[in-house]
């Protein structure tokens, strides 16, 4: 069943009957996706339901056994993740995927200095472009890491590690944005306040990210779509998903209740 978008703006990511198998497993079963333009969607679902895989699928770094994959409007399965990036697609990763060595500005010059392909030369001198610095610099200010400008990455702690890495994803000024368990690791505090950078930095973007936590899939998304055995078994408002028998059954009602009885057992200490 396809899952589509109820916006009426045009689609910036789909989904088609997408499969995706290793040797006889299959992973992916026919997975349907529809993402409006400037929508935020959270895909959640239970370990092992295929999340990572559909993401690497999306990105480029796997090829589906078949079906379609399209960003706005052009069919994208089988290219390589360069190729899809440049069509303004960008996505971080679990892990953080930094130059360690390097500052805070020179990864995300980095990362805007790729996106502009052949129009970079090496031999320019960095400093004489003005444009890319001047995107970096923005960049910095939008993840709230202007302070640490020129402090290498590996000072940084981890929720600025995360920060810098959605700095890096965001800063070849892609237009759709996926993000792979972005707030994994961090405490009540920072991921309220990175759940409020990510909606600041997205804002008139597209944004699929993979979510664990609960409170972060309902306060930042405007629809979640579950996935359960590689398939979409819903793709609907929060509301909605929330009040669904069939993802209550299949995966969100027993995560509720762990979460409910987390938080008792805290009340309660």
């Amino acid at each position: 069943m396809s899952q589509v978008s109820t916006s009426t703006a045009p689609l910036a990511l789909e989904l088609r009957d997408v499969r995706k198998s290793f040797g006889k497993t299959e992973i992916i079963r026919g997975a349907n996706l529809a993402v409006a333009a400037g929508e935020r969607v959270a895909l959640i679902g239970p370990n092992g339901a295929g999340k990572s895989t559909l993401f690497n699928l999306i990105s480029g770094r796997m090829a589906p056994t078949s079906g379609e994959i399209l960003l706005n409007g052009q069919a994208i399965q089988g290219h390589a993740p360069y190729e899809i990036n440049r069509r303004g697609l960008a996505r971080s990763f679990q892990v953080s995927n930094l130059f360690p060595r390097l500052s805070v500005f020179e990864n995300i010059r980095c990362a805007v200095l790729w996106s502009m392909g052949e129009r970079y030369a090496f031999w320019r001198f960095l400093s004489n472009l003005a444009e890319v610095n001047r995107r970096a610099e923005e960049v910095l200010d939008m993840i709230r890491l202007r302070r640490k400008r020129d402090t290498s990455v590996s000072s940084l702690t981890y929720a600025e590690q995360r920060a810098l890495e959605v700095g890096v994803t965001i800063a070849g000024g892609g237009n759709v944005i996926l993000l792979d368990e972005p707030t994994a690791g961090m405490s009540k505090s920072e991921t309220a306040n990175f759940v409020r950078m990510i909606r600041e930095v997205t804002e008139g973007k597209t944004l699929l990210t993979v979510e664990h936590d609960m409170g972060v899939v309902f306060g930042l998304a405007d629809r979640i779509a579950v996935l359960v055995y590689g398939e979409v078994i819903a793709c609907d408002t929060p509301e909605k998903v929330r009040a669904n028998e069939r993802v209550k059954e299949a995966y969100l009602g027993s995560v509720l209740a762990e979460s409910q009885a987390a938080e008792a057992q805290t009340s309660g200490a």
